[in-house]
């Protein structure tokens, strides 16, 4: 691999004198997950929830309930569980999504030094707005830190020596532990790098053709030969391009992506003008611009959804969250342009942008999740608790009932929880329990607001939207044998 990165050693940003740089920005970067009371990122909710059901298994209070040995997808799970032990479970999903951030943040920084030989700080609010980017704010913790994890371990094994190379192959069970995807990216951009290398002058262009053609297999096969269900998105392949990432709660997100993806082109043709006939230049980029090519070719060629297994869970948003690695691999280009202050300053006031949008979006939910909580505070522990809450028509982060699970911790049993059902989690639940639904259809039709609700279900309550004009307004009712769950408040958003 390391044949196939820029000559000469990277800087190292993380050490001798910039020690206090680091720590500056490793408190910055942490910030939005401070700046409110809870941390509003889609399935965190859900994954916070679940850690407290663990801990109810592990006591014996959550009956129909129970844990599984796995060893993939759960690291998260892990460590929200076992901080929470000690700090409780608001601080638990403050510190567990900060130490995530910090692990995205700095491995994909680390991984672009790698790819460029110096280090990327006119880049730092790129990969800052990235790190609370659309996989983030979906709640995608177990992907996004293996993807940070995987970027890290990368860093250290194409361009680290001796013990650095050491400490990056030992982050590879930790990139098992946390989501398979982290583990099959460092796997693949493992092998196409170094076989890139190992290849002689034009027969390196075998490597590009062979990924590009095993990705058209793999969109044919799922396309044509399988016999489970396959849903494919229909946006144009260049909209797959990384800078979607920053597409989060509204249309306002659009203007300034596309603003941040303009910049960025600035940038290249600027760099493409001034040193067109070196080529030092076309030799650095040639890589890192490949690579980007072959990663939105993959992104648009995946699916959006599959669901392998008849009763089992669908494995969701592949194509949308997959642009996390696009977008990594534009940043791999971008570092290997000369850095300039006009770069920073740019790249900054989109960063700023962002970030006031994010502070002002996230705090509605956090009022939103004050207000369930009032709701909830009054049941009688173990209540089962419905919830049909819909994201606003442009809004991107769908995920926001979630919050409702975190709000029943220690209260009320949120019935529509989707992880024991799936069998992806290692949270399990037994037919008939009364904290969780066993059926994965059910548990989908709860959460679409599309679900009858039975007589053996009963008592139950539902927390919905319940001001046409206020979105954000709550109420809580009784739910009837033979309704649907969804029948009162707005309908989903794309009905």
């Amino acid at each position: 691999m390391t044949n196939e990165l820029n000559a000469g050693p990277p800087e190292r940003p993380l050490l001798r004198g910039r020690r206090w740089l680091v720590l500056a920005t490793s408190l910055a970067i942490t910030v939005p997950c401070f700046w409110h009371r809870q941390v509003e990122a889609g399935d965190l909710g859900s994954h916070v929830y679940n850690a407290w059901l663990a801990q109810l298994i592990e006591k014996g209070q959550a009956p129909g309930l129970y844990l599984v040995r796995q060893w993939d997808n759960v690291l998260v799970d892990w460590m929200l569980l076992h901080t929470a032990n000690v700090f409780g479970f608001t601080a638990a999903g403050k510190i567990v999504a900060a130490g995530c951030v910090l692990v995205f943040f700095w491995g994909v920084f680390c991984l672009v030094a790698a790819v460029s030989g110096r280090t990327p700080w006119v880049l730092a609010p790129c990969i800052a707005m990235l790190a609370y980017g659309y996989s983030f704010n979906m709640g995608f913790l177990n992907y996004y830190v293996s993807i940070g994890l995987a970027a890290l371990s990368l860093a250290l094994l194409g361009r680290g020596r001796g013990v650095r190379r050491a400490v990056g192959a030992a982050l590879v069970p930790l990139v098992v532990l946390a989501h398979p995807l982290g583990l099959a990216w460092l796997i693949a951009a493992g092998v196409y790098v170094g076989l890139r290398g190992a290849l002689p002058k034009w027969w390196k262009l075998c490597v590009p053709a062979t990924a590009v053609s095993f990705l058209f297999f793999v969109h044919w096969y799922l396309a044509n030969r399988v016999k489970f269900p396959v849903d494919w998105t229909h946006e144009p392949f260049y909209l797959r391009n990384g800078a979607d990432q920053l597409t989060l709660y509204g249309l306002r997100y659009s203007w300034l992506t596309w603003a941040a993806l303009g910049f960025g082109v600035v940038c290249v043709i600027a760099e493409l003008t001034s040193r067109a006939r070196e080529v030092s230049f076309w030799k650095a980029v040639w890589l890192p611009a490949e690579l980007y090519f072959v990663s939105v070719l993959g992104a648009a060629l995946m699916p959006e959804n599959l669901r392998p297994s008849e009763t089992g869970g669908w494995i969701g948003l592949l194509a949308s969250r997959l642009t996390t690695l696009v977008a990594i691999s534009g940043l791999g280009l971008l570092s290997c342009l000369r850095p300039r202050k006009w770069h920073l300053v740019g790249f900054g006031a989109c960063a700023l942008i962002f970030f006031s949008f994010l502070y002002q979006d996230t705090l509605i939910l956090n009022d939103m999740e004050a207000n369930a909580e009032r709701l909830v505070a009054e049941l009688p522990f173990g209540t089962k608790v419905l919830s049909t809450i819909w994201a606003q028509p442009e809004s991107r982060i769908t995920f926001i009932s979630h919050f409702v699970d975190r709000a029943c911790i220690g209260r009320c049993f949120s019935y529509a929880n989707y992880e024991p059902a799936s069998g992806q989690f290692r949270v399990r639940v037994w037919l008939g329990s009364p904290v969780a639904s066993a059926v994965e259809d059910d548990a989908e039709d709860m959460q679409a607001g599309e679900y009858e609700v039975q007589d053996q279900d009963l008592p139950m309550k539902e927390i919905y939207q319940c001001d046409a004009r206020d979105p954000t307004k709550l109420c809580i009712r009784d739910l009837a044998g033979g309704e649907k769950n969804g029948r009162l408040g707005p309908a989903p958003p794309d009905e």
